[in-house]
């Protein structure tokens, strides 16, 4: 029901995040789903990739400030009632989305979450018999 995604912090300048890609490109690690939060100072790349272990210890090697952390990755509906009506059994819940991102595929999307309480999102996601996708499932999109 998780996935490993590596938050990258970086500094709001020009040429870094080029500079950060490269270091993965070397190792040919392939970005599946990415997103960018920043301020004037800072920045946040959130990513998920093929190989979360090897990119972190690339980047943790290259003196890189990264952490790695579990978020859910679910499967519904690329229209907006699938986004809907997946994301209202986490609000009957009682459970606030501190982000979101989504990647898709054909008529799917996966949205990747993260919430104020993970355990009740993981009754969640078993209550309403959602579908997701596990590490080994990412893996198998690059085959």
């Amino acid at each position: 029901m998780t996935v490993h995604q590596i938050s990258i912090f970086l500094e709001n300048k020009c040429g870094k995040m080029p500079q950060i890609l490269n270091l993965l490109s070397a190792s040919n690690i392939r970005i599946i789903a990415a997103t960018v939060a920043d301020t004037s100072e800072y920045g946040i790349l959130r990513i998920i990739v093929n190989d979360p272990l090897l990119a972190y210890q690339i980047l943790k090697e290259n003196n890189v400030s990264a952490n790695l952390t579990d978020v859910l990755a679910i499967v519904t509906d690329s229209d907006a009632s699938g986004f809907s009506r997946t994301l209202q059994a986490f609000t009957e819940a009682g459970l606030n989305i501190e982000y979101m991102y989504c990647f898709s595929i054909r008529d799917k999307s996966i949205l990747i979450l993260r919430t104020n309480n993970r355990e009740t999102a993981l009754q969640v996601i078993r209550s309403h018999q959602m579908h997701y996708v596990s590490e080994s499932d990412l893996k198998r999109i690059d085959e």
